[in-house]
Order: C-alpha cells, then sequence, then structure tokens
C-alpha cells in the first residue's frame, strides 16, 4: 500500500514535464519523439473526453484568438492518437488553444504526440488546467474531487502539485455540495467562488444566494448576511443556546475531509448523531469509496 501510494505520488509530482520529455517516463508513458513538435491539421483533431472544462468562450479567450492571429500557437498541443481513427488524435492539453485556432482560422497547429493511457489522459487533463488556473470555481472542484477519488491523490499531494494550499483545494471541494440552484449562479457569474464558500453550511444557501444576488453584497457582506443567518433569536421563545465551540469545529474539518456540509448534533452524555448533506447519488458514492479507501 506504501509503494503504490508512494508511486502515485512521484507520478503526479512529475507533472507536465515528465509527461512532455523533460525526465524519464514511467511505464504507461512512452515518448513518441521526445519533445520536437509536429504539425497536425485542425481537423484531424478532437476534444478528450477526460477535459474537465465545459466553459470556452469568454474575454480571456477572446484575447487568445486575437494573440494566435497574430502571433500563431507558440505552445504545442500534447495530444495522443485517436484510439477510434487511424491518422487522428486526441486532445490530452491544449483544447483552448485548439478551438481558438480555429477561430483565427489556422489550417494546422503543433503538436507533441505522446503515447498515454486513458488513465494518464484524464489526469494530465485535470493538472494541467489546473496548473493554468484555466478553470471556473466549480470545474476546479470537479478536478479536485476526481483527481482524489479516481487517483487516489490526498489534499497535500494536490496541494503541492498545482501550488495550492491544502485548505484551499478543502474549500473548493465542497462547493460542490452546494445545491443546484446555488451551483448555476456561480457557474453564470451571479455570485463568486468567495460567495458561494460562505454558503455553504448555511441552512438556506439558495434564499441566501438569491439575497446576495439582489442586494449586489460583496464577500464580506455575503459572510456578515450568513452569520445573521446562522444566529439564534434571543427574543423568540425557544431560542438556540449557543453552540459548542468544539462542535462547531468538528463540523468543519469533517466538511473539508468530505467537501460536503456535515451537521453534529451532540447530546449530554458523550452521545449524538452525525449528518452529511447531499444533494446527489454521485456525492455519496464518493463518501463511500472514501470510506472504503480509509
Amino acid at each position: 500500500m506504501m509503494a503504490a501510494d508512494e508511486g502515485r505520488r512521484r507520478g503526479l509530482g512529475r507533472g507536465l514535464s515528465a509527461l512532455l520529455g523533460d525526465a524519464p517516463s514511467g511505464d504507461s508513458v512512452q515518448p513518441d519523439s521526445g519533445r520536437v513538435a509536429r504539425m497536425i491539421p485542425v481537423d484531424h483533431l478532437k476534444p478528450s473526453p477526460y477535459q474537465p472544462r465545459r466553459h470556452f468562450n469568454d474575454d480571456a479567450f477572446t484575447a487568445l484568438v486575437g494573440s494566435i492571429r497574430d502571433k500563431g500557437v507558440l505552445q504545442p498541443l500534447l495530444v495522443r492518437a485517436d484510439p477510434e481513427a487511424e491518422g487522428r488524435f486526441e486532445i490530452v492539453a491544449g483544447e483552448r488553444r485548439w478551438r481558438a485556432a480555429q477561430q483565427a482560422q489556422l489550417h494546422e497547429v503543433p503538436a507533441v504526440v505522446k503515447v498515454l493511457t486513458d488513465r494518464d489522459t484524464l489526469e494530465v487533463a485535470l493538472v494541467e488546467n489546473l496548473q493554468r488556473e484555466d478553470l471556473t470555481p466549480l470545474e476546479e472542484a470537479e478536478a479536485y474531487r476526481r483527481l482524489m477519488e479516481e487517483f487516489g491523490h490526498t489534499q497535500e499531494v494536490l496541494a503541492g502539485a498545482v501550488g495550492k494550499s491544502r485548505s484551499h483545494i478543502a474549500n473548493m471541494i465542497r462547493l460542490l455540495g452546494l445545491p443546484e440552484p446555488v451551483r448555476r449562479m456561480l457557474d453564470e457569474g451571479q455570485i463568486s467562488a468567495g460567495h458561494a464558500r460562505a454558503l455553504v453550511n448555511t441552512e438556506n444557501p439558495v434564499d441566501l444566494a438569491r439575497e446576495i444576488v439582489r442586494r449586489d453584497l460583496n464577500v464580506r457582506q455575503a459572510e456578515d448576511l450568513t452569520r445573521k443567518d446562522h444566529a439564534p433569536s434571543s427574543g423568540k421563545a425557544g431560542a438556540m443556546a449557543p453552540r459548542d465551540p468544539n462542535v462547531a469545529a468538528l463540523e468543519h474539518e469533517l466538511s473539508e475531509a468530505l467537501g460536503l456540509k456535515v451537521t453534529v448534533a451532540a447530546k449530554k452524555g458523550g452521545a449524538g448523531k452525525v449528518a452529511i448533506h447531499y444533494d446527489e447519488p454521485e456525492q455519496l458514492d464518493g463518501v463511500l469509496r472514501r470510506l472504503r479507501q480509509a
């Protein structure tokens, strides 16, 4: 188990440089021609099904189209042979450049061809996009989740691979536990990742998110709003007593570890219960997979 863990750590730690030929390759990644790029017609390339990005058309993409129109594609794409069509290729890293090149009306682009398994392709696509910071918050969170669940990487290993803190990764994964209406607002840019993080452990995240948008609150104001939502009303009968800070800290730690909202109800005498909140069966499946791995 330890050897397998170390192998995964080394594999991710090598990053893209090893896969592009800067370091010795592993058994499943064999170089075709070192780092020598070749020109490939754009219509001989297709997107990878493992691409984590869902959104490509934004201001930065428009700027990329203009740059490629003036200077061409300066950094080669990483591709592998299309397993379904001889003489064609599947993009492992660089789909955004490929799409921009088409809009810039280029007929071919430079690419480095590698022999990669499906597993390698997924891992490289995820890490490459995370390192470039090209993803939306939810795309980033989903990429972290997949790297942890499908490859067994820990938050510490991911933090080193993509240059982020472990707490950043934990906070991003927690966004996946938000209800679909809130995730949609985040995807559409109505709220930011900072707004969304403030909503993770609230009782009414959808209503609060709509209130944030309606009042055009900044992140600090949104955090104040969510704290008021948590606070008990002293003027009402049966108001809740202040929560044990140790229980609140435990909830926070469990939520970060699982990427989902977790509530702990402690009773006198040491008894209590732990509730894991999820919106989709896939999220529960992810919790079960982590428990089995542990």
